[in-house]
């Protein structure tokens, strides 16, 4: 159903950084890279995208917008969540059950969008 989401960026070579090594954990690798976007996936499925915004505004979060990435398992997410904060995001919840079988950990990437790592835990 969903094609693709994006999320806008002031630093493309500081989000390629952020990304990839998020995107690695899960087997995605960056499929274009252009002077306003770059964009993680695969063939199957979805990608995610980040931007310069086309209006030339400066990037800013969306209040009440967040991505939430999928993980396989309750350990995926924590080292989806261990490894952007090593990256530079900030944490805006540790990985823990939110509400059966909600599993999921929450950060702010360096441009502050609001990402979730999320599993239904069984």
């Amino acid at each position: 159903m969903i094609a693709y989401t994006m999320l806008g960026s002031a630093d493309l070579a500081k989000a390629e950084a952020f990304y990839t090594p998020l995107f690695d954990l899960l087997g995605k690798k960056l499929l274009m890279s252009t002077e306003r976007v770059r964009a993680w996936g695969d063939a199957a499925g979805p990608m995610f995208t980040v931007c310069y915004p086309y209006d030339g505004q400066p990037a800013a979060p969306g209040n009440g917008v967040m991505v939430a990435i999928g993980a396989a398992n309750t350990e995926q997410v924590a080292q989806l969540h261990a490894k952007a904060l090593a990256l530079g995001a900030t944490n805006e919840g540790d990985p823990g059950l939110r509400m059966a079988p909600f599993y999921c950990a929450y950060v702010r990437d360096p441009d502050g969008n609001k990402l979730n790592f999320v599993c239904m835990a069984q």
